[in-house]
């Protein structure tokens, strides 16, 4: 596949990303504080042009703790070709700016309850082609993600600091990964590097009943003792 072309994140209301920070702040790119949002994602679906398919059909979900997760389908490939990406996402005055787990960024910009895509210098794109995502509801989405971060299990309960984030996330319970991590921690509990292929799905907690955000492995994991996030 020559390019991926970018997919797309979204707030449910302009008003509701930007309207809760301060106004002294919105010239310099913030974490966004998005307090009146739900505590469900936000989430967006369209397709986008494609260089070599029929279309690039593109879900985003939008988190209020600032983090985000996308999902993109190459409609008419050759070869199935689904692809999954995440990161967090914070705004300027008039955008959206989504930093990948890799570092890249990609923009978009609020049109009225939709989102537009912006080019990679966050520049209008000028073409009769759609660049928009309207808003939907949809589950995350199962497709898996190349994931690292701080794995640490204790008191029958996983968590994990992801590395491109620094958000931690519960972990959903699977004995692989708590037989690897015993293995790997030595004497102690401290939390050990994981390499995963995983996605997010919202789980109950098993405390409180609440729905979160938890990871999910979905592959064979490699943990890497004596290493942390910045190796």
């Amino acid at each position: 596949m020559k390019k991926i072309l970018l997919s797309a994140i979204g707030a449910f209301s302009l008003f509701a990303l930007f309207g809760c920070n301060n106004r002294a702040e919105v010239q310099t790119l913030q974490p966004t504080q998005a307090a009146e949002l739900q505590p469900m994602q936000q989430s967006y679906r369209g397709v986008l042009p494609c260089a070599d398919c029929s279309g690039i059909e593109t879900s985003l979900f939008l988190e209020k703790d600032g983090s985000w997760v996308m999902n993109r389908r190459y409609e008419g490939a050759k070869e199935p070709a689904v692809f999954a990406s995440y990161g967090s996402w914070a705004r300027t005055a008039d955008k959206l700016v989504l930093t990948e787990s890799n570092g890249e960024k990609l923009y978009f910009r609020p049109k009225g309850d939709d989102l537009e895509m912006l080019d990679r210098s966050g520049n209008s794109i000028e073409s009769q082609l759609n660049y928009t995502l309207k808003p939907m509801k949809a589950a995350l989405p199962a497709t898996p993600m190349a994931m690292k971060g701080m794995y640490k299990y204790m008191a029958d309960a996983a968590i994990f600091q992801d590395c491109s984030t620094g958000k931690t996330f519960a972990v959903a319970s699977n004995a692989e990964l708590e037989r690897g991590y015993a293995a790997a921690r030595g004497e102690d509990y401290q939390p050990v590097l994981l390499v995963v292929d995983a996605h997010f799905a919202l789980q109950a907690s098993p405390d409180s009943g609440e729905m979160k955000k938890t990871v999910v492995a979905d592959r064979v994991a490699k943990f890497e003792p004596k290493k942390s996030c910045q190796d």
